[in-house]
């Protein structure tokens, strides 16, 4: 059986669908945030992702609480650490060096949410108006042998997508408006969101 969803329905006034939401070390689009928060269930930190989350929510820090942060705490400044500790997040220490903050905070989220594309067929409606240019499938935990998805720039049968050989997270799409989806190992789903002018 194909599993059909619409990634980006979180971003549609009607959208239903159960989202998490992972920040990075990098400044957060203000245009985005608060309607995206609103929407996922589950909400952590790669890191120095925390600092941002802290700095964009200036004020108002106690309304927008993640789940946990994880990483090596490197990027992390210690008083944004103490903050959220004290707030009751989980602090989940990943001090694994041959791996990024990303992945490893991408492996706690795996094993938390148990979301994202799992084995099987997918079928992904990437038309619906917000979709920005870059997009990717990203293995989680371990390399996925088998992987066909179709509707991408850069497709691949039966390809192999692993850290330290290939993965894909600079992809594009070919303008049909769906991509599938066919992986024998679970796969994140990722997808840049197009910038709103600036007031």
């Amino acid at each position: 059986m194909e599993n059909i969803f619409t990634p980006l329905e979180c971003q549609l006034p009607t959208g239903n669908l159960k989202y998490c939401l992972l920040i990075l070390n990098q400044l957060l689009d203000q245009s985005h945030f608060h309607h995206l928060w609103s929407k996922v269930f589950l909400k952590a930190c790669a890191d120095g992702g925390a600092n941002h989350l802290h700095h964009v929510t200036e004020g108002e820090q106690d309304s927008f609480l993640p789940k946990y942060i994880s990483g090596d705490f490197e990027s992390n400044r210690p008083e944004v650490k103490e903050y959220y500790k004290v707030k009751g997040c989980e602090l989940v220490s990943t001090p694994d060096q041959d791996y990024t903050n990303f992945t490893k905070c991408l492996q706690v989220l795996q094993k938390t949410a148990e979301k994202g594309l799992q084995p099987g067929k997918h079928k992904l409606h990437v038309d619906t108006g917000p979709e920005g240019d870059w997009c990717g499938l990203i293995p989680v935990g371990h390399p996925c042998k088998q992987v066909t998805p179709t509707g991408l720039e850069w497709n691949l049968t039966n390809g192999v997508l692993m850290f330290r050989t290939l993965v894909s997270t600079s992809n594009t799409y070919d303008g049909s408006g769906v991509v599938t989806v066919e992986t024998h190992h679970p796969l994140i789903w990722s997808m840049g969101i197009k910038d709103e002018p600036r007031k």
